[in-house]
């Protein structure tokens, strides 16, 4: 396990070495599924991305599905930072782009409710960010990528593990076996660490805590040193890539972070039919496909661009 973990930090480090902003050439993808009954001839949009790997791959899907559909695209992938794509989205320099319903909610409308019921959450964002600032989001897809709580799969079977109330349990009757590592803002957030102590129940600290950089987590849970259980995102493609299990929020802490297109609502008035066409690829985006495409850029290496285009025709999305 450990060459495999050096090997996926090597790829990764390889391709955010060669991603840069700017927009890119248009695809060569041809009409599939997503140009049946929809017709964006003519129309141009500006899609929008953050900088990490599963916004690099989502923008890229987005610019090709819509250039299937005879659209011309204009990309700003890998933008720094929520705030300046959702900046670049209010003030019309992109017209869409994905973001996460938890993010909408508790960031750009600054919310402080946690909602846990996912189609709840993605009904007040939708109606509240239209009404106050003209963005509507599309339907969601069903991947949730939120904060999660895993450890390696074989250390998950010897121990007995599959939910949070399970981690917890062994907090309190073997806490050498329930040693933790996290980023330092999963320590400082309200729905990080200690939010999550409260929720079910227990009580890990002291030497058995170790806080590292967020990337650095996941090697040190394949390899259980310095921790056998860290914090990780659900949809993460070395969750996959290193056979980790993740622990079911059985009593749903976390709050729900589903992507979703949120995009100008005059835009989508104008242009109905990008519901259409971006429909379909929301619904086809669950957990394991996310990570399943996130690997194949942070462990195989490969671009965006061709996990993307490689996707939409194997889904016949496109051709």
């Amino acid at each position: 396990m450990k060459l495999k973990s050096i090997t996926v930090t090597i790829a990764g480090a390889a391709l955010l070495a060669g991603c840069s902003l700017g927009d890119s050439a248009p695809s060569d993808v041809e009409a599939g599924s997503l140009a049946e009954g929809s017709d964006l001839k003519g129309a141009s949009f500006t899609v929008g991305g953050k900088e990490f790997t599963e916004q690099l791959v989502l923008c890229e899907i987005t610019a090709q599905a819509l250039e299937s559909a005879s659209a011309t695209v204009d990309r700003s992938c890998g933008m720094s930072g929520s705030s300046s794509v959702r900046s670049a989205l209010e003030s019309g320099d992109i017209d869409l782009y994905w973001e996460y319903t938890g993010t909408g909610w508790l960031t750009h409308l600054a919310e402080t409710e946690i909602i846990n019921d996912a189609e709840a959450l993605y009904t007040k964002v939708d109606e509240a960010d239209s009404a106050k600032n003209g963005i509507d989001w599309l339907a969601p897809a069903p991947a949730n990528n939120t904060y999660a709580v895993a450890l390696a799969t074989e250390t998950a079977d010897e121990l007995g593990l599959a939910t949070l109330s399970d981690y917890a349990e062994l907090a309190k009757t073997d806490p050498e076996q329930a040693s933790f590592c996290g980023a330092a803002e999963f320590f400082g957030r309200d729905d990080g660490w200690d939010g999550l102590q409260e929720a079910y129940g227990f009580k890990v600290e002291g030497e058995r805590v170790s806080e590292l950089a967020a990337g650095a987590i996941y090697s040190s849970i394949d390899k259980g040193s310095p921790c056998v259980t860290g914090e990780i995102f659900a949809t993460d493609g070395r969750v996959a890539a290193l056979g980790l299990t993740v622990l079911e929020d059985d009593k749903q802490f976390f709050p729900v972070y589903n992507p979703s297109v949120s995009i100008n609502s005059d835009v989508l008035k104008d242009n109905p039919d990008i519901e259409q066409v971006l429909g379909p690829i929301a619904d086809a985006l669950d957990d394991e496909t996310l990570q399943a495409l996130n690997g194949r850029v942070d462990v195989d290496g490969e671009t965006p661009e061709q996990v993307a285009e490689d996707w939409l025709i194997e889904q016949g999305f496109a051709k």
